[in-house]
């Protein structure tokens, strides 16, 4: 699931990017002004195009919403790929001198994106917009003390399960992983044929779950001191987390196939799985995933490594950035202010696109006070994700070369599942891949 880009780097450009990595939670200097009067570049005169680049669905009701307030400042929306993907299109473009204006970036891509000089420093645009937001959420998108993006929404991890099989089935929402064990084994002993059900599967194919287990439980993937980078993927925390893991998938307690594949959406449709750990944006999935279970899925927090802990990690969330590229990057800014702290553009967001806020005042909007349309059966929906984003962990930053690691992921744990290898093997391979390439891009790494 990841989209291996193009590396050309020189050693100059990777001590810039060392030291531009260096995140902080600092707002940064500047001042935030509408287009006409913007303390950086002079907003145009005139009426301003505007492309944008997204890949959620339904964005073009967003965008219809800032078109008809803004009649000089059109967007036009386009959908070229989403993810890693966007992200291989958008250094295409600026190679070629023709990116977006304006694009939606997930916080892990950001980092390589700043060093490679694809996306602006917007400091001077959002002093306003900086102060909606908490400094856990804005510190992925601040390096140096320079805004490089307005955050758009946070993903934490939540653990989504059948109300109605929990019920059949005689099982308890666990509240730490030692219940959510136990609750497996409980499950393969009553069904362990006809019906076949496991409580979750093992994915290998996209490392995003893991990733969040990996913070939930204090991993550091990545950190730097001065000019030189450490990198601990295969470190206690995260070796704690593969452990937990292959246990549950030696014992046969849980299935093994990958997630988002035709195999799985039948499993989550027919009741074979019982749970997905997921971010909060998955009542947007479930629907096209598993179209018969609305209304039988319930959310609680994810199972903490000791009863009372309240953190989890993150899975996705994405900014909205002004590339280099543009020639009207205050317009631009503004619109990414917009989209993101707006509150009729926010509420648009959750409505259809079902986002969780990043902005703080977002997360009270009235619209949150209704759950999602495939969760009729919880009205605290929103008040369940709003408990638990407060805790959410991410890493104090994500390294410039997050495709390789991800890449290992996949690679690794997918041979170790289908051979029954060792997944802290998987981990130290990911670890010396990730830094060997780092190296080869002229980074230190200590």
């Amino acid at each position: 699931m990841t989209v291996t880009t193009s590396r050309r780097r020189t050693a100059a450009v990777a001590v810039l990017a060392a030291g531009l990595l260096t995140a902080t939670a600092a707002c940064g200097g500047g001042s935030h002004k509408k287009a006409d009067g913007a303390s950086g570049t002079p907003g145009s005169k005139g009426k301003v195009q505007l492309t944008f680049w997204d890949w959620d669905p339904n964005m073009d009701k967003v965008v219809a919403k800032w078109n008809t307030a803004h009649p000089d400042i059109h967007v036009k929306l386009s959908n070229p790929a989403g993810g890693d993907q966007l992200v291989a299109k958008m250094i295409t473009a600026h190679e070629a001198k023709n990116g977006p204006d304006i694009a939606k970036v997930e916080y892990q891509s950001l980092p390589a994106l700043v060093s490679k000089g694809v996306v602006r420093d917007i400091t001077d645009y959002t002093k306003d917009t900086v102060k909606k937001y908490d400094a856990t959420t804005l510190k992925n998108t601040v390096f140096q003390d320079k805004v490089y993006g307005v955050p758009q929404d946070t993903a934490p991890l939540m653990l989504f399960y059948r109300a109605d099989l929990f019920k059949k089935y005689g099982l308890s929402v666990p509240t730490t992983w030692d219940a959510y064990e136990a609750d497996a084994k409980t499950l393969r002993a009553k069904a362990p044929k006809a019906p076949k059900a496991y409580l979750t599967n093992f994915d290998a194919a996209d490392p995003g779950w893991f990733t969040g287990l990996a913070q939930q439980a204090g991993a550091a993937w990545w950190s730097t001191s001065g000019d030189s980078w450490k990198v601990d993927i295969a470190g206690d925390a995260t070796r704690k987390v593969a452990g937990y893991w292959q246990k549950l998938v030696d014992e046969g307690v849980i299935a093994k196939n990958p997630s988002f594949s035709p195999e799985w959406n039948k499993q989550m449709n027919d009741g074979t799985l019982l749970t997905w750990i997921s971010g909060a944006w998955a009542p947007a999935q479930l629907g096209g995933i598993a179209p018969g279970t609305k209304g039988k899925w319930a959310v609680a927090p994810l199972p903490a490594w000791t009863q009372g802990d309240p953190a989890t990690g993150i899975w996705g969330g994405s900014a909205t950035t002004v590339t280099s590229d543009s020639k009207h990057p205050a317009e631009a800014a503004e619109f990414a202010s917009w989209l993101n702290t707006d509150d009729a553009a926010v509420t648009e967001q959750v409505k259809q696109i079902n986002v969780y806020p990043a902005a703080l005042p977002g997360r009270s909007l009235p619209i949150l006070k209704a759950p999602p349309a495939f969760f009729p059966n919880q009205p605290d929906f929103y008040d369940q994700v709003k408990k638990v984003a407060p805790a959410a962990r991410s890493f104090p930053m994500w390294g410039p070369n997050v495709t390789v690691t991800f890449t290992g992921y996949t690679d690794g744990f997918s041979k170790a599942l289908q051979s029954g290898g060792s997944f802290t093997g998987a981990l130290t391979t990911m670890q010396n891949d990730s830094v060997a390439d780092m190296k080869k891009l002229g980074f230190t790494v200590g």
